[in-house]
């Protein structure tokens, strides 16, 4: 069978070139994909301007990263910035990369609908990274999916998509770089070209002038994180009296052994407690990735159902908040909400209403739904999990 083609051409309601089933069986995971014009005719939501401005505000995550050719040394400056630090970094060989930036401006997290038939709850933010001629992060690998947007200028990608591709880091850098590279494909994007990338396949991009590029991060939690989190959980959730037990107990051959009849007991205590029913576990699992790493829990707000119902009345629309991550999960005949590692019994229906990339309930929206709903709505929004538009 013919392996699927490494380059393509983006077409009008195809931006990846094809039907988004057909990426996923052939690319998704699997293998990289180059899409030359995805977004035909592409106008950049950002100017090199914006993106230091954000970089400079207390709260958001941006870096700086410069590289010494003649050492061939890297550097790693972490924000926020002072307007000055921009004017002095000189004309070549750095890069400025801001994280969330999707969070902070509605025309960046418009770019997502890019990949709106992957689950939303997998996506973890549109990152933006700004560099002049020579900037670059180094050659690396990324432990996730990404998909790779140029928005400005032009940016030379060089991959190694070969099995056993070697990826040792370097020890002397303050970044996670590859102690080898060797690229097997070479391209320079333009505006609106894309390169996606599955998880671990190694690569280096280079600015071959000041260039804007926005790389929509798939979230890809390691299992020591998973286990860090539900670990940390069960033990705040956990009944004391759930201990290790030997009723059976027999006269040791050697009392300092841990013996096989130990193992056996431990592993039946650990067993209980991670044998969670689904939607125990799908409750669980939302919550942690609703998450931002940068999580800021919203103050509760202190307002009145009937505020929420004049306002609506009046012509005023809520609408997901932007500061957190909502996804859903089944549970019995309803479902439970998560935001910011919290939950929320709702009605499946409205969870997936509010979770949409365009969820906006008006007044006569909200006049429609039960007393139950209703409920759940005022609820949100005294959580900062809905604002008014």
């Amino acid at each position: 069978m013919k392996p699927a083609p490494i380059e393509v051409r983006g077409r009008v309601g195809a931006p990846l070139g094809m039907a988004p089933a057909a990426f996923l069986r052939d690319y998704w995971g699997k293998r990289p994909l180059l899409v030359r014009g995805a977004l035909a005719d592409f106008e950049c939501p950002l100017t090199p301007d914006d993106l230091a401005g954000l970089a400079c505000i207390e709260g958001s995550l941006g870096r700086i990263v410069r590289h010494d050719r003649r050492r061939d040394r890297w550097h790693l400056e972490t924000g926020p910035f002072a307007e000055e630090r921009f004017a002095i970094l000189g004309r070549r060989d750095w890069t400025l990369l801001v994280q969330d930036v999707d969070r902070w401006d509605p025309e960046v997290r418009a770019l997502l609908r890019l990949v709106d038939f992957l689950p939303r709850w997998r996506i973890d933010d549109v990152m933006v990274s700004y560099a002049v001629a020579g900037g670059s992060v180094g050659a690396h690998v990324d432990q996730y999916d990404v998909f790779l947007l140029q928005g400005m200028g032009q940016r030379r990608w060089q991959i190694d998509a070969r099995p056993g591709a070697p990826l040792d880091f370097r020890e002397d850098a303050p970044i996670r770089l590859l102690k080898r590279f060797e690229a097997s494909h070479d391209w320079v994007l333009q505006p609106g070209d894309i390169l996606y990338l599955p998880p671990r396949v190694p690569h280096f991009g280079e600015a071959l002038c000041e260039c804007l590029t926005f790389s929509l991060g798939m979230r890809a939690p390691s299992s020591a994180e998973l286990l860090a989190a539900f670990a940390a959980q069960q033990a705040q959730e956990l009944d004391e009296s759930r201990r290790y037990a030997d009723p059976d107990l027999r006269i040791a051959t050697d009392p300092s052994e841990i013996d096989a009849t130990t193992v056996r007991r431990v592993r039946r205590a650990l067993m209980d407690v991670l044998a969670l029913d689904d939607a125990t576990l799908a409750d669980w699992f939302g919550r942690f990735m609703s998450v931002y790493r940068t999580a800021t829990l919203p103050r509760r707000r202190r307002i009145h159902a009937s505020v929420i119902v004049e306002r609506l009345a009046r012509g005023a629309t809520l609408v997901s908040s932007q500061s957190v991550r909502l996804n859903w999960s089944r549970a019995g005949k309803g479902a439970r909400l998560h935001a910011n590692a919290q939950t929320l019994a709702i009605d499946a229906a409205l969870a997936s209403r509010l979770c949409a990339a365009d969820a906006r309930i008006d007044g006569g929206q909200f006049a429609k739904l039960t007393e139950v709903d209703r409920d759940a709505l005022v609820e949100c929004v005294r959580r900062g999990w809905l604002e008014f538009a």
